[in-house]
C-alpha cells in the first residue's frame, strides 16, 4: 500500500514497517524490498543493479531498441520524480523468449540506491 502526503502530494512513501530502497540523491523511496527479483553481482564491466517488479516515485522516458548483454530489448531509461536522476531503465518488450521474464521489470543501478527502513 502506498501512502500519500500532503506536503508533497507527487512523493508516495512506503509504509515504515517494510525495509525499501531511496534514491540515494534526494532519499525518496523507490521500492520495496519485497518487490526484489534478484541482485547482479559486477561482472566484466557491468554496473551491480537490482532487478525490482515494481517501483514508486519513478518516471519512465521513451522506450528505444537497444543491445544488451542478453540481446536485444526494447527499454526505457527510469528517473527519481523527485531529484530528476537516472536511476536505470525498465525493460518494456524482450525480443528473445528466453528473456520474456524481464518485461515489465525496473532496473535500478545500486550507486543510484540507499537501504532505508530497518535494514541490520
Amino acid at each position: 500500500m502506498v501512502k500519500m502526503t500532503r506536503s508533497k502530494t507527487f512523493q508516495a512513501y512506503l509504509p515504515s514497517c517494510h525495509r525499501t530502497y531511496s534514491c540515494i540523491h534526494c532519499r525518496a523511496h523507490l521500492a520495496n524490498h519485497d518487490e526484489l527479483i534478484s541482485k547482479e553481482k559486477t561482472l566484466m564491466n557491468r554496473v551491480p543493479h537490482v532487478i525490482i517488479i515494481s517501483s514508486v516515485n519513478v518516471g519512465c522516458g521513451p522506450a528505444e531498441e537497444r543491445v544488451l548483454l542478453t540481446g536485444l530489448h526494447a527499454v526505457a531509461d527510469i528517473y527519481c520524480e523527485n531529484c530528476k536522476t537516472t536511476l536505470g531503465w525498465k525493460y518494456e518488450h524482450a525480443f528473445e523468449s528466453s528473456q520474456k521474464y524481464k518485461e515489465g521489470k525496473y532496473i535500478i543501478e545500486l550507486a543510484h540506491m540507499i537501504k532505508d527502513n530497518g535494514w541490520d
